[in-house]
């Protein structure tokens, strides 16, 4: 027999290992190469004795620690830098800048900052060398809407998607075509520089279009795509107008799209993924198998509701226990991705916090079962909390407190659910960031 508390204890070790695996200052020192005066950097290298000035730019939850890690790496040699972070996110840099800003809705801080790095761009000269540091969080991070848009727009447009229930895809679609700077546009800025773009893939299928809303790579979106995603989640006749008009005029070509692939801007660009949610998820794997469990990734490409993905994953636990399929006991199914939560309610949550209360109620009454989902940044919805763990006492043990899981459920009140019940993960900010990691966990 395995104990609550043994798994318990197992499933956070796992956890740990996945995001040991994807820290951004590890990825960076593992990227870069320098063998005197020149940096490898994958399959291109790059004459620093050419090189007349290097500056740093970045956007993102884990755009610090990469500071961090690109300071140790080049020191002194980086003349200046400047990257908008997600508030407590920073790190000790000594030439690098962090300014911390909102996130998810972009605040009044973002917008300065990104300000700044506008300014900071446009010192930039065809024998200078730039570094766009960018991770998970990083739309909201960099932000500078279009003309005729203004900064409150962008904040309501933000707020109704991430309330809708659409994807990270389809969200960033929209943010890219209000920016100026989002959809391959930072590169303007830059060129005739060369730019070297170092990402943390917080997105599913580590499209680089998407991932902080792609600002230096080419954009594959239209305004098509923008007014169809509208329609498609009946949110068109809650935007503000500003943002309507603007979609019409980019559709009847009235105003200008995003650069797309073959424009010159891009031929000194190189894009570089540093760390993903696969790679997380086999390190958790190894650590599982290590402890003694059968293991298997399910995918690291779960997306879509929230709950309906935590029944599918509640079913698997009931599966091992009764058919021995997909593993047999004791059980470790590992997953990845990012699902999406309709709000509808008026409590507090997050889509890790939420997966979890579904999986409670789908593993009611199971013996040595255990759903843990925590987002790997740290930090789950607009809550101090990375996630949740649930287990098959968790809704007698609710019961108890005179908590009704079913409507918290509907309520998307997952955080004071779990709350009284001490079952609430906060470790505050991890400095990285590849999405969430779930873990299902079946004793022997």
């Amino acid at each position: 027999m395995m104990t609550l508390s043994r798994l318990r204890n197992d499933a956070m070790s796992i956890f740990n290992a996945g995001l040991k695996a994807v820290d951004p200052y590890v990825a960076i020192k593992k990227t870069l190469i320098i063998k005197k005066n020149i940096l490898e950097i994958k399959d291109k290298k790059y004459d620093l004795s050419n090189i007349d000035n290097i500056f740093v730019v970045g956007m993102g939850k884990a755009s610090a620690r990469m500071a961090q890690a690109l300071e140790e790496l080049l020191g002194d040699r980086i003349k200046e830098g400047l990257v908008n972070v997600k508030y407590k996110h920073t790190q000790a840099l000594k030439i690098i800048k962090a300014n911390e800003a909102g996130h998810p809705i972009p605040d009044e801080a973002g917008l300065e900052g990104t300000k700044e790095i506008i300014k900071l761009l446009q010192k930039t000269g065809e024998e200078d060398l730039v570094f766009c540091l960018i991770s998970g969080g990083g739309s909201a991070l960099l932000c500078f809407p279009a003309e005729g848009i203004s900064f409150y727009d962008k904040q309501h447009l933000t707020q109704a998607l991430l309330d809708s229930g659409a994807t990270i895809h389809e969200i960033n679609t929209l943010r890219k075509k209000i920016s100026q700077v989002k959809g391959g546009r930072l590169v303007r800025l830059v060129f005739p520089s060369a730019l070297v773009s170092l990402i943390l893939s917080d997105v599913i299928g580590d499209r680089l279009d998407s991932i902080a809303s792609g600002p230096t790579v080419p954009d594959i979106t239209t305004f098509t795509d923008c007014k169809k995603i509208l329609e498609e989640y009946s949110i068109q006749n809650v935007i503000p107008s500003s943002i309507i008009d603007f979609l019409e005029k980019g559709i009847r070509g009235e105003v200008e799209d995003t650069p797309k692939a073959g424009d010159p801007i891009f031929e000194r660009t190189q894009n570089v993924v540093i760390g993903s949610n696969i790679q997380a998820l086999e390190a958790a794997k190894q650590k599982a198998a290590d402890l003694g469990y059968n293991t298997v990734i399910l995918s690291s490409s779960i997306e879509g509701d929230t709950t309906e993905a935590a029944r599918f994953h509640a079913a698997i636990a009931k599966e091992i226990i009764n058919t021995a399929n997909p593993l047999k006991k004791p059980a470790c199914v590992i997953s990845g991705g990012e699902t999406t939560v309709k709000v509808s309610g008026k409590g507090l949550g997050g889509r890790n916090q939420e997966f979890a209360l579904a999986s409670a109620i789908g593993i009611d009454g199971l013996r040595e079962t255990i759903v843990l989902c925590l987002g790997s940044d740290g930090t789950d919805g607009p809550t101090d909390a990375a996630g949740a763990i649930a287990d098959g006492t968790t809704l007698s043990r609710s019961k108890e407190l005179g908590l009704d899981a079913r409507l918290y459920l509907r309520e998307n009140d997952s955080y004071n659910f779990f709350k009284p019940l001490g079952d609430l993960i906060i470790t505050g900010p991890t400095n990285t960031n590849v999405m969430d990691i779930r873990l299902v966990i079946v004793g022997k």
